[in-house]
């Protein structure tokens, strides 16, 4: 190796020492520098000793658990009338009076309840209620994409009143905010249609409600609305139930007056019948008026239009259709002694034997269990509902 290579080493080296030696200096540097901008005389909190002094530390704000012990406060209700008024401070609580026999406190001033308002129904609400009947009717709420008037959708709503026998009805929120059946000269914000769920005879099934859907799309369409359809499933199960109940409870009692002796004459009954208190209506069935437009039971002559005479009478109370407050099977029973004396008959079965006293008292009382039933069903005898149900 000559010396100019070994003085060219030892130049390189100097160098690389140096500029080693130049980048610890800047490091050095900029960490005092970081210190000094980052220090401060206030000490750590979480450093302190635990028996030196903490000036303005705030106390802890302990939680409290709630108690079922402790009176409740009063629930404040929004009002939208005066402001409500505040609660006056440190007020006494009432304490209970003791058992054990201390001495008890004096009795708080009593204080009159405030009068609850008297909420009107209007007869149109009570109509609409009647027609569309969460309990016995598939509830299909429709919604308007605006007010529409009862005359421009009327004509369209006729249009779907059956599905099988079945029927549908509809209601509207009118625009002062009472529900009514939609009527000419009404505005309604929202509607509510309604199909009975079972009649008497069967209930709503999957091909009636399939058709009711499809012909309730065709009229949402024409009217500017969106109905909500049930699942078919749900609708389909409560028919069931519904239509269950009715059968078990479509009860017709019957009480049979049969001639002592020669048949009677069509024409010597009706007069008979008619001083009674009978009407005949259109379809020829004789009905006992109730007073209020409606019957109390009917009455068959067991034959033909074209029959001179008849040896038999059937008095029927369609105990379902009849309000327990009527008495139907005991103006029935009433009616039936009457005619005895009128037309020399005697009260039997349907199998010709004599109902005594003790059994028509046997029947009533099973009368009146089955109003009970049907009231614990919340479709008392008589009622709209049950009307509906049993028609």
């Amino acid at each position: 190796m000559t010396d100019l290579q070994i003085t060219l080493f030892g130049a390189g080296g100097v160098f690389i020492v140096g500029v080693f030696s130049y980048n610890k200096w800047q490091e050095y540097k900029a960490k005092k520098s970081v210190e000094r901008a980052f220090s401060t005389d206030h000490d750590d909190v979480l450093m302190r000793d635990g028996d030196a002094p903490v000036a303005d530390v705030q106390e802890p704000v302990l939680r409290q658990e709630p108690r079922f012990d402790a009176a409740p406060a009063a629930k404040a209700e929004p009002s939208f009338g005066a402001p409500p008024a505040t609660a006056v401070p440190d007020a006494p609580v009432h304490a209970e009076p003791s058992l054990a026999g201390a001495a008890e406190p004096a009795p708080a001033p009593a204080v009159a309840p405030a009068a609850e308002p008297v909420q009107e129904v209007s007869a149109a609400s009570e109509q609409a209620t009647s027609l569309v009947d969460p309990l016995i009717d598939c509830l299909l709420p429709l919604s308007l994409e605006a007010p529409v008037r009862g005359d421009k959708i009327l004509p369209v709503l006729q249009t779907l009143r059956l599905v099988g026998n079945k029927p549908v009805h509809f209601i509207g929120l009118h625009v002062n905010g009472d529900w009514e059946p939609i009527t000419h000269g009404g505005v309604y914000t929202r509607m509510q249609g309604g199909v009975q769920l079972a009649s008497r005879s069967t209930a709503l099934n999957e091909l009636e409600y399939s058709e009711l859907v499809t012909r309730l799309r065709g009229v949402a369409d024409d009217i500017g609305a969106e109905p909500e359809v049930p699942d078919m499933m749900e609708v389909m199960a409560e028919a069931r139930n519904l239509h269950r109940f009715v059968a078990g409870h479509d009860a017709q009692l019957g009480v049979n007056l049969h001639t002592n002796g020669a048949p009677w004459a069509i024409s010597t009954l009706l007069v008979a019948l008619e001083k009674q208190g009978f009407d005949v209506r259109p379809d020829g069935r004789f009905v006992m008026p109730d007073g209020d437009g409606g019957h109390l039971f009917s009455l068959s002559t067991n034959v033909t239009l074209a029959e001179e005479t008849t040896p038999r009478l059937t008095l029927l109370l369609d105990v379902p259709c009849v309000a327990p407050a009527r008495d139907g099977f005991g103006a029935m029973v009433a009616c039936a002694r009457a005619l005895v004396g009128r037309l020399d008959a005697t009260i039997v079965d349907d199998y010709n034997q004599a109902l005594s006293d003790a059994a028509l008292a046997e029947i009533a009382g099973q009368v009146q269990e089955f109003y009970q039933e049907m009231d614990a069903a919340d479709i008392p005898a008589g009622s709209t509902r049950a009307l509906r149900l049993f028609s």
